[in-house]
């Protein structure tokens, strides 16, 4: 009998609770559909204040704008977390091209973030053509040296998770230049990291890693078609040559800051949830994808969690990251100053996969806390949000990864997204108001979650200050 009567009050008292659940995650969704200031947001960031490449102009503009709008929530704390980060500046724009007989290829080309510049004449050599570092070692230096070397291995297109098919061929955008220079090549050309063809270069992050300054060699990104092009002329002509003249520079570091907002939780407060994107961009474009998108939408959901009637039970921070693209300074400056103060967090949610359609989450964490978030699930099926599985979350909050908190990545359909990732055509009008609300409150709804039930393997004791 006794057991009966347990039984039906954990059986209302579960009912009850989904029907609250799915009350409050409803009204989350209404909100930023109706009501939400993301879009707006992203206006601005993007028009108003354009690419915010780390050390820039642009960069210092967006911290002050968006830890003002924070401040305009009435959040319980605002504040700026110093960062040194560095300092690269394009130059003048790019230019290259390549010959053969009497033909004339001008090339759609970016410099690589944090390259050097060319000779002031430009550069101009033979090239050889690779599909990747491992076929690059194998030539040795004898047949490498005083060449361009042009790494072509295109982005696989029969993958459906397009960050795999990414992931499988940047490293020769990060490591080629180094590889190449270690051994005498005199440049680097890589086809950009795109599913498509079309005329636009996509920058991004490479390195020289510990090689000396006389070995580094200017490297530079070209467009899918051209790197199409410049394969079927090297077929034809081997001995063909290459030109591209670049002016970029590398200064010393300069201070910046992560921009950070807390409402403080009622019950838990030194339970920590966090939530954030990516402040810096790229120069090329306004960066409203990569990370813009991601940035609003963390900034909605505490504008989200302060519309519910009570205060969250947990303290929830959103966390604007400096400097991920060319470094992830703000990223780690961030857990590392969570683990000098000894913060308790335990969920870390990044947007950093642009503002298309949300179709879920991946999460990394245990397999108890992996099956509590599954069973969640449910709520989120009337939004059309069916991924939930286990696997990366985002490079910002990867520093903070430690046993007992679950980290979180939001994922939204990526078929578009390296059409415009790093370049100058990742601007405002490539981004749908609904699409970018539908994310905003997703991820809002998933913090209301984790603020509600905590972690499984964790006794709600509130902790007094």
């Amino acid at each position: 009998m006794k057991l009966n009567i347990l039984f039906t009050f954990l059986l209302i008292s579960w009912v009850v609770n989904a029907q609250e659940d799915a009350k409050i995650i409803e009204n989350m969704y209404n909100t930023s559909l109706s009501n939400g200031m993301s879009y707006s947001w992203l206006d601005h960031l993007s028009n108003e204040i354009g690419g915010r490449l780390s050390g820039s102009d642009g960069a210092r503009r967006a911290v002050e704008y968006t830890k003002s709008e924070l401040e305009k929530l009435g959040l319980d704390k605002v504040w700026l977390q110093p960062v040194m980060v560095p300092k690269w500046v394009r130059g003048a724009k790019e230019s290259g091209y390549f010959t053969t007989g009497m033909d004339r290829h001008e090339l759609h080309i970016c410099a690589l973030g944090g390259s050097v510049a060319t000779p002031r004449e430009g550069l101009i050599g033979e090239v050889i053509e690779v599909k990747g570092i491992d076929e690059l070692k194998s030539l040795g230096p004898d047949k490498v040296k005083g060449k361009i070397i042009f790494f072509n291995r295109p982005m696989e297109p029969t993958l459906i998770e397009t960050f795999r098919a990414y992931g499988g061929c940047v490293d020769q955008r990060y490591s080629g230049a180094m590889e190449a220079g270690k051994l005498g090549a005199i440049g680097v050309v890589v086809r950009s990291m795109n599913l498509r063809l079309d005329n636009y270069p996509h920058t991004g992050a490479m390195t020289y890693g510990d090689l000396p300054e006389n070995l580094r060699i200017p490297s530079a990104a070209i467009s899918t078609i051209d790197a199409e092009a410049l394969s079927m002329a090297l077929s034809n002509d081997a001995l063909l040559k290459l030109s591209f003249k670049q002016d970029c520079r590398q200064f010393d570091d300069v201070e910046s800051f992560n921009v950070i907002g807390e409402i403080r939780g009622s019950e838990f407060p030194n339970e920590f949830i966090v939530v954030g994107g990516h402040l810096d961009s790229w120069d090329m474009g306004d960066g409203s994808h990569d990370d813009g998108a991601g940035v609003v939408q963390s900034m909605e959901v505490l504008r989200l969690m302060k519309f519910q009637e009570q205060r969250p039970k947990r303290s929830i921070r959103v966390i604007l990251f400096m400097n991920e693209e060319n470094g992830l300074r703000g990223g780690r400056k961030y857990a590392e100053e969570a683990k000098f103060n000894r913060e308790q967090h335990i969920l870390a949610l990044e947007s950093d996969s642009g503002g298309f359609t949300p179709r879920g989450f991946s999460f990394d964490c245990s397999d108890e806390e992996f099956d509590q978030v599954k069973s969640w699930e449910h709520l989120f099926k009337p939004y059309l949000i069916h991924y939930f599985e286990k696997g990366g979350s985002g490079a910002d909050i990867g520093p903070l990864k430690t046993e007992g908190i679950v980290l979180a990545g939001l994922r939204p359909d990526s078929q578009r997204y390296f059409d415009y990732h790093h370049t100058s055509i990742d601007t405002f009008d490539a981004v749908n108001k609904r699409e970018l609300e539908l994310g905003a409150a997703t991820m809002a709804s998933l913090v209301y979650l984790f603020d509600k039930y905590g972690l499984k393997d964790k006794k709600n004791i509130p902790i007094k200050n």
